[in-house]
């Protein structure tokens, strides 16, 4: 599966934002071995090495679009790390698996997004949760980031600001 070079990656306390090096390598399954530091596993493989793998802050796991979270469950506020794939720009199931693992799950960990991230879904995807953005290889990571300031302020509560404008209006 490999790995794009950069990744954008927010301060969810501050929203200071950084490009940084990605060290993490997603892998399509893994075998018997050991799993190598900074890897991340379907997670159909992590669930099959649970009892391995739960203590391990090194190593990850990714959701597949058609994974459900609740397959994870409780587990979520154990993991470091979950990315979740989103294969093309028209794929929407990753945002609902995000907001479901940070809300229901309560996963406080980095949120990574992976697949077809670009400029245009990365303010969207931060206020499902996200804090880290794996942009595709064939767009611009500083271009993109700018992604992440196209709205100012939004009516609606969401992950990352859970009251609504009217309820953060002054009295």
């Amino acid at each position: 599966m490999g790995r794009s070079p950069h990744v954008v990656v927010l301060n969810r306390a501050t929203g200071e934002r950084a490009i940084v090096a990605n060290r993490w390598l997603r892998v399509a399954e893994t075998c018997d071995d050991a799993v190598p530091a900074h890897t991340l596993l379907p997670l159909a493989d992590w669930l099959e090495r649970r009892d391995e793998l739960v203590s391990r802050a090194d190593v990850g796991i990714w959701f597949k679009p058609d994974d459900e979270p609740e397959q994870l469950g409780a587990d979520a506020a154990k993991v470091a790390i979950i990315a979740v794939d989103f294969p093309a720009f028209t794929d929407g199931r990753g945002f609902s698996i995000g907001r479901l693992l940070r809300e229901r799950y309560g996963f406080k960990g980095e949120l990574r997004a992976v697949g077809d991230i670009i400029k245009d879904t990365m303010f969207y995807l931060r206020r499902c949760g996200f804090d880290a953005f794996e942009v595709r290889a064939d767009k611009d990571v500083v271009e993109a980031a700018k992604g992440l300031d196209d709205f100012t302020e939004f009516y609606q509560g969401a992950v990352h600001e859970a009251l609504p404008l009217f309820r953060r209006r002054p009295a």
